[in-house]
């Protein structure tokens, strides 16, 4: 008796951790359920390959193979993309980019970027390699709440249209924020930069949460309005 309980243990014990395994998903099968139009709901899984956003290999086939410069391209290189369903992760490691911004994509001489119309959450999640969001568009909920983000991320020229929220984050190298516009408030509570925090020129309008945020480095701060308020003056009003 004693050797069948301690049997079923085992194979229960087994169980429950094959069950709790992360499983692994291919970028590529990602983004055709996007391109088919069907929401993304993902958690406790590892993410291999490049997550690209912008469509940049299928978007370079309709666009001339010649460099083009801004003086003989309308005036921008910039070719946008709207993600128009729901993507969540929750719980995922990204082993590769994720990129909903690539510059001179194959030398293109084009840029290429991503936006989001409906729900964009990264929950939770380790990215491993870049994580580049720059000029990104958020148009509904956003979270990028417990993220990791282990390698060089921006979020430069980001504008986030509802409340968004870094609490609990970890950011190994410098993070950038310039330029970046919160419409509707902002959380880095508990957030941990590991380098310097670039917020240069960046806008917030609404709740602006810092509490237990830690910069091991500097903090670029010119320029930058807290609803209306300079950065160093919120922080002086809200000691």
């Amino acid at each position: 008796m004693k050797n069948k309980i301690t049997l079923l243990t085992f194979v229960f014990t087994l169980v429950a951790f094959v069950g709790f395994a992360q499983k692994t998903i291919n970028a590529n099968d990602i983004i055709k359920d996007i391109k088919a139009g069907k929401d993304v709901t993902i958690s406790n899984a590892t993410i291999e390959g490049v997550l690209d956003f912008t469509y940049m290999e299928d978007k370079l086939e309709d666009l001339p193979k010649r460099k083009r410069r801004w003086w003989n391209n309308g005036g921008s290189n910039t070719v946008k993309n709207l993600i128009e369903t729901k993507v969540s992760f929750v719980n995922c490691t990204f082993k590769d980019d994720v990129l909903a911004y690539i510059p001179d994509g194959e030398d293109s001489g084009y840029t290429f970027v991503a936006s989001f119309e409906d729900n964009a959450i990264f929950k939770n999640c380790t990215f491993e390699r870049k994580a580049m969001f720059k000029y990104s568009r958020f148009e509904r909920n956003a979270s990028f709440e417990g993220a990791q983000f282990q390698e060089d991320t921006t979020f430069k020229y980001a504008k986030f249209d509802n409340f968004i929220s870094f609490s609990n984050s970890v950011f190994e190298e410098s993070a950038t924020f310039k330029y970046t516009k919160f419409k509707d408030g902002v959380s880095f509570k508990n957030a941990k930069f590991e380098e310097d925090l670039n917020i240069k020129y960046t806008e917030v309008k609404g709740k602006f949460d810092i509490a237990g945020m830690k910069v091991a480095y500097d903090i670029d701060s010119k320029y930058t309005k807290i609803n209306g308020k300079s950065f160093s003056k919120y922080l002086l009003n809200n000691q």
